[in-house]
């Protein structure tokens, strides 16, 4: 459910550029959405952001140009992020943000409701695969240099183990059930929908190893 839409300066004279604050999970949450200004009926496409807080924020000249491409694009910044209410998770409760994001989209007046795309880029992987296991009527999913899995992200990633234990609160090994949760590869044989995998080899981010 939106709670309020405000017009937000569109690099495009072709797109409409909107900041949105929507509901999730009983939050204020908020993101961007880019509609094509021609009437009509799109199909829709969810950005799932990488990074976390100020690092892979949603940046308006992308979500236009897949706009551009004939696309309703809604790409949340997650709770806790930019004036959003919550708490900033990685890959936990914040998944609720993409899923009320995919049904804002299904819901919207110029979007064909079943022809809904999910695209993820490295954090934001995690959540498009969560969000296609969750709606079997997803139409495709992208995952472009994805994390696919926590505990490998833990092992490979040193420099995020702290944020990891104090947002996850603790390591794989005391809470491995917290870990799997957030791991979607326990759940892959509930995607039905076809899944593009983009990954670079030397990858240092997240390893091709999640692919």
């Amino acid at each position: 459910m939106i709670v309020k839409k405000t017009p937000y300066p569109s690099p495009s004279p072709h797109i409409n550029v909107f900041t949105v604050t929507y509901f999730s999970d009983g939050l204020k949450v908020k993101g961007l959405m880019a509609e094509p200004k021609a009437e009509g009926q799109y199909d829709g496409f969810l950005y799932l952001r990488g990074g976390i807080k100020n690092v892979g924020q949603v940046r308006v000249g992308r979500i236009v140009q897949f706009a551009s491409e004939g696309f309703v694009v809604m790409a949340p910044f997650y709770r806790g992020n930019q004036g959003g209410e919550g708490n900033e998770d990685f890959a936990g409760d914040d998944r609720e943000d993409a899923f009320s994001a995919f049904k804002l989209l299904v819901g919207h007046e110029k979007v064909k409701a079943d022809r809904i795309h999910v695209f993820g880029f490295s954090r934001g992987g995690v959540m498009a695969l969560m969000t296609g296991i969750e709606f079997p009527e997803v139409c495709s999913v992208v995952s472009w240099g994805g994390v696919s899995d926590m505990f490998l992200t833990y092992e490979e990633r040193v420099d995020l183990r702290r944020m990891m234990k104090r947002v996850i609160g603790g390591t794989p090994n005391k809470y491995p059930e917290r870990y799997e949760w957030r791991t979607p590869l326990f759940e892959l044989e509930r995607l039905d929908a076809p899944i593009l995998i983009i990954h670079g080899e030397q990858d240092k981010n997240v390893s091709i190893e999640h692919s």
